[in-house]
C-alpha cells in the first residue's frame, strides 16, 4: 500500500507507463526474473531510493529505470522488513499484512 503522499503517483499515466515499459524491458532481458535472487519471477516494480515528499516529483528518482528494481515479493518483503521501525510483510498480492 502507497503511502498517503505517493498514493497519486501510484495511479499516475506517467509511472504506469514507466512501470510497463521497465517491466516489458525485463521480460525481454531475463524473462522478468527478480533482480536480486534471480529464482522466482519478479512482481514488484521496487524504487532503489525510496520515495519521499522531496524526491517525488523528481522524474531522475521516481520514473528513471535506473533507479527501478523487479522484485519478487520474498525480496520485496526483505528489502522492506530490513529497514528500522517498518512492522510489515507482503502477502502474495504485495498487499502489507502486519507483523508482530
Amino acid at each position: 500500500m502507497a503511502k498517503p503522499f505517493a498514493e497519486q503517483f501510484y495511479k499516475s499515466a506517467s509511472w504506469k507507463k514507466c512501470r510497463e515499459s521497465f517491466i516489458n524491458m525485463r521480460m525481454g532481458i531475463d524473462g522478468g526474473m527478480c533482480m536480486r535472487c534471480h529464482k522466482e519471477a519478479g512482481y514488484i516494480v521496487h524504487h532503489k531510493i525510496y520515495l519521499t515528499p522531496k524526491n517525488i516529483e523528481i522524474p531522475e528518482i521516481s520514473l528513471c529505470f535506473d533507479n527501478l528494481e523487479y522484485l519478487c515479493l520474498s525480496c520485496h518483503s526483505q528489502e522492506h522488513n530490513g529497514r528500522k521501525g517498518l512492522k510489515c510483510s507482503f502477502d502474495e498480492k504485495g498487499r502489507p499484512i502486519a507483523t508482530t
